[in-house]
């Protein structure tokens, strides 16, 4: 298994790639099975309904598209989603693979550029890439073994019926003959796409990879190695570099500026203006100046040079303390009602005991390791760009927009991505360098320093949750009233934007599954003064910490088991559907039919008591240690952690084990979840214990690493113990690379209170535990 990145064509008799403009030489004479997007194209069928289709571009499920056999017989899928971490561009692949009957070893992938029109969905976010196009691409592999076994069939003059393909071989079951897939591919490529009624797909007890966790990801070796070409590396000849110069606050704009000293540094060549968009702008430059170089370091030498006057315009007051407190007053006051189940207000009135916590989430930043960067060429009315972008479809249409091409010429190569976490589906960065370019007439690589990545993110919202909990006298929790404030992400896309959209609230706030009678949630207004964006498991980060901190807080008012809590809360097996609640208005189950992925109790439950038993619950343990549990459905995928930790004498804080069990239905590569489970674990940590971005006269305080903290090697969780809930086909697959994230810092959290009695309700912990 091999995994290759070259986005230009190759000749006949190698390995295909399927451009247009190989397609348009008719490659198909040279006996090697180009399977194109001109031939047939086709949309999926779903054995289960999924919000696919709704997306830019849906889904295609024609292997017309996506699979190359050449004479030798190795196989070339292509993949359409970003490769970050996740395995997605093992995943899929690992799919068709296995539905048509290759050999895994004799195939290689390749990487799919934008183009939403001919693959599909490209927008590698929001965990929808199994569950979206797991079903597609069983389809595309079924479509090509059929094909392939049609072929066969012709040749020996017998009916399809009697071939079967297996194992990178067509087999006529009555005589034995065989031929291989390199040999069919020829006649195969002459045949139509089968339609989607007449496949049959295997059955899941024949899988040879699928759910097998034992396939390695295709870029294994060349990451371990480091010969992985990450968007960083990209070159191409000619090219120049450059560093740009940005409004040090959100909705700045440049007055003038002075290049004289900056051209005189070595190296530096040109220094130019940036076009800037007003804020808000969706994913456009903000603006500023660019200086370009021989080299990167040159470029950021010149920038320290600049003499530049910003107008720093209406944000330029913007104060993250006093922002904080503004927005706790407007928790203590009522909200717009956005779910309203019963009386909470007169429940709490009439509570023999209401409890009641505020929590405080702050901003933070994506801070990927490798930052953002992008290699583009602007010249004879096209453009070529290498970028690491989660969203290379819709990248490629804002590029034609900006630089006033047509959308075919323009073309966006995908290479690996050194994280992403939703900062790379804003492709504000690869505006940028395409600007630059057409500026300069060259070849550029724009690249952003690790100080320009913290300073001008689209930052995760900073949140403020305030929940009042009433009980009544036997000790049963009556009453809940949730409020929640925070910047929208929709203040990103336009003005005037003052209450979370309906997809922030559904992300643990509206969607609150508890066995309460009278459950109300508000939504406190709150104005955005910087950027803000989706970041891994978004809204779900403050709601679930808000929500599975106060289960906590509630046992031990009761002097209840926490365990024992969460589960009363959940109550008993059941179907929840927020829609049917008084004041939910356009509920949203990201993205996805509520049919195919209700809120079912029942699985919240067990993986909450399969994570408990995990961690050996109720055992004793010494002192200054204590565990802590949290459960959360998002991404619609089901997940609880148990964190065990350790507070010593003088506030240090360790984490020998964490215990998550995650129940996302029908699976394809086991390997892939518990490395998603263990990052999250690592990055949870760093989340809660140590990372926020504040803001001061509009601007970022922190720059680098040493002011916004992510946990190095000896702070990490020692040991990360996964469980993964068995689920067959029947059973729709969920989302993945998201929903570890949501409960490890309430369960961090709690288990600090288990070992200190010490409670935790502003992030980060800082130095919390040492005072």
């Amino acid at each position: 298994m091999t995994y290759m990145f070259d986005p230009e064509p190759i000749p006949a008799g190698a390995i295909v790639n399927v451009s247009r403009r190989f397609l348009l030489k008719g490659a198909v004479a040279t006996g090697t099975l180009v399977l194109g997007a001109s031939l047939l194209p086709g949309r999926a069928m779903a054995e289960w309904a999924t919000g696919a289709g709704a997306m830019p571009g849906g889904t295609v499920n024609d292997p017309h598209v996506y699979i190359a056999i050449d004479p030798s017989g190795l196989v070339t899928i292509l993949t359409n989603r970003s490769e970050m971490g996740t395995g997605v561009r093992t995943s899929l692949p690992m799919v068709v693979a296995d539905e048509m009957e290759a050999d895994w070893s004799r195939v290689q992938v390749k990487q799919a550029p934008g183009d939403e029109t001919k693959y599909g969905n490209q927008d590698t976010d929001g965990s929808r890439s199994v569950r979206h196009f797991v079903q597609p691409m069983r389809q595309c592999g079924a479509a090509m073994r059929t094909m392939l076994e049609q072929a066969a069939a012709k040749r020996w003059g017998v009916d399809p019926s009697e071939v079967k393909a297996d194992n990178h071989v067509v087999v006529h079951l009555t005589s034995g003959y065989k031929a291989g897939f390199g040999e069919l591919a020829a006649a195969a490529a002459a045949l139509l796409t089968p339609p989607v009624s007449t496949l049959k797909l295997k059955d899941p007890s024949q899988f040879r990879y699928i759910g097998t966790g034992t396939i390695s990801i295709v870029d294994l070796h060349d990451i371990t190695t480091g010969h992985a070409p990450y968007g960083i590396d990209a070159k191409i000849p000619g090219m120049k570099f450059a560093v740009v110069a940005r409004p040090p606050v959100v909705g700045g704009k440049l007055v003038s500026f002075d290049a004289t000293e900056a051209l005189k540094v070595p190296g530096v060549e040109k220094v130019v203006e940036v076009k800037g968009w007003p804020w808000p702008s969706k994913f456009m430059p903000v603006g500023g100046v660019a200086v370009v170089a021989r080299n990167t370091g040159s470029a950021i030498k010149g920038r320290e040079k600049l003499q530049i006057v910003w107008d720093n315009g209406a944000n330029a007051t913007y104060d993250s303390g006093a922002f904080r407190k503004a927005m706790e007053e407007t928790a203590s006051q009522p909200g717009l009602v956005v779910r309203n189940d019963g009386d909470a207000d007169a429940a709490l009135k009439s509570a023999a005991k209401v409890v009641t916590a505020q929590y405080y989430i702050p901003h933070l930043s994506h801070a990927t390791m490798e930052p953002p960067s992008a290699t583009v060429n602007v010249a004879d009315g096209k453009c070529v760009a290498y970028a690491a972008t989660q969203s290379p479809g819709g990248c490629r249409d804002d590029l034609a927009k900006i630089l006033g091409l047509s959308v075919d010429d323009v073309t966006v190569n995908v290479p690996l991505l050194g994280g992403g976490f939703g900062r790379k589906s804003k492709w504000d960065y690869v505006l940028e360098a395409a600007l630059v370019s057409k500026t300069v007439n060259a070849p550029i690589k724009l690249t952003w320093t690790r100080e320009d990545d913290i300073q001008h993110d689209f930052y995760h919202t900073v949140s403020v949750e305030r929940i009042d909990a009433g009980v009544d006298a036997s000790g049963k929790v009556v009453a809940w009233r949730h409020r929640s404030v925070a910047p929208s992400i929709a203040s990103t896309f336009k003005a005037g934007v003052d209450h979370e959209a309906p997809f922030e609230l559904g992300m643990g706030l509206v969607d609150n599954p508890f066995d309460i009678p009278n459950l109300r949630c508000e939504n406190g207004a709150c104005t955005a003064h910087t950027r803000i964006g989706w970041f891994r498991s978004v809204s779900n980060i403050p709601h679930g910490f808000a929500v599975q901190s106060m289960v906590a807080e509630l046992a031990a008012a009761l002097g209840r088991d926490p365990k024992d809590m969460l589960l009363t809360l959940i109550g008993p097996d059941r179907i929840v559907d927020p829609r049917k609640s008084p004041g939910v208005k356009g509920f949203w189950n990201y993205g996805d039919p509520f049919d195919t992925y209700p809120i079912d109790t029942a699985r919240l439950r067990r993986v909450a008591e399969r994570a408990a038993q995990a961690a050996g619950w109720g055992k004793t343990l010494p002192k200054g240690q204590g565990l802590g549990i949290a459960a959360h459905r998002s991404f619609l995928t089901y997940v609880a952690t148990v964190a065990h930790v350790a507070v010593d004498d003088h506030g240090n804080l360790s984490v020998p084990n964490v215990y998550t069990t995650m129940d996302c239905g029908f699976h394809i590569n086991p390997e892939r979840i518990r490395s998603q489970i263990e990052g999250a674990a690592v990055m949870g940590l760093a989340l809660a214990k140590n990372s926020e971005i504040t803001f001061k006269n509009g601007r970022v305080e922190q720059q680098n690493f040493d002011g916004f903290m992510v946990a190095r090697i000896d702070e990490a969780p020692l040991h990360v113990h996964v469980d993964i809930v068995p689920a067959d086909w029947s059973v729709p697959a969920s989302g993945v690379g998201e929903p570890g994230l949501p409960p490890f810092a309430p369960a961090l959290c709690n288990a600090i209170f288990a070992a200190t009695g010490k409670r935790i309700r502003s992030l980060p912990i800082g130095q919390q535990l040492s005072t």
